[in-house]
């Protein structure tokens, strides 16, 4: 009942309230972006949604325009270099994902579920696919991101997205939501560049 028709609607409450409670946060995060280096605030992405379906998924821009957009920060070498400096803090303190609220106001995402895949991932949403973790809308946050996010290899980033799509409830995504907060609070599993062999 949870994951098929109550988690869709709490979703979209929930982000819409954070839209307006975090407002304030979200303009001055704006400004920062945009007064510290040229270029659009909010940076667009294709990604991997619902049933291996694209969707343009928001984030405040951390990286300097030329910086390559269609490689994982993480497998990306000298990723460093691109990153901005309201982009350093905006990354370490996970402000650069609030426009994502969006994303799951308009159905393309949750708050919980597997960190939607960038289109040409295809070794990731191949592991997600044994699992049925395809199958869901991606999630804000989730197992894999709060269990060393990019610290992880691949296939068990995707078995624990196929162990949440086995066991999906309100209970489950509130604790996940709270393991979350803590693995921000200490910038737990922050990797920029150097595990694309993981």
């Amino acid at each position: 009942m949870y994951a098929k028709y109550v988690k869709r609607w709490l979703d979209a409450l929930l982000a819409l309230a954070a839209l307006v409670v975090l407002s304030p946060v979200m303009v001055l995060t704006a400004l920062w972006v945009k007064l510290d280096s040229p270029g659009p605030v909010i940076f667009r992405q294709k990604r991997v949604g619902k049933d291996k379906k694209y969707f343009q998924m928001y984030k405040f821009r951390t990286m300097v325009v030329s910086a390559p957009s269609e490689t994982p920060t993480h497998q990306m070498a000298g990723a460093t270099r691109y990153i901005t400096r309201s982009g350093k803090f905006l990354r370490k303190s996970s402000l650069d994902e609030l426009p994502q609220l969006l994303n799951i106001v308009k159905g393309d995402m949750s708050i919980v579920g597997p960190r939607p895949a960038l289109w040409n991932q295809f070794d990731l949403v191949a592991e997600r696919d044994q699992y049925g973790a395809n199958a869901l809308r991606p999630g804000l946050t989730g197992p894999a991101q709060v269990s060393g996010r990019d610290e992880l290899p691949i296939p068990q980033k995707a078995r624990l997205d196929g162990e949440y799509a086995q066991k999906i409830t309100l209970a489950g995504d509130a604790r996940w939501v709270l393991k979350t907060v803590g693995a921000v609070l200490r910038h737990e599993g922050v990797v920029e560049g150097g595990t694309g062999k993981k």
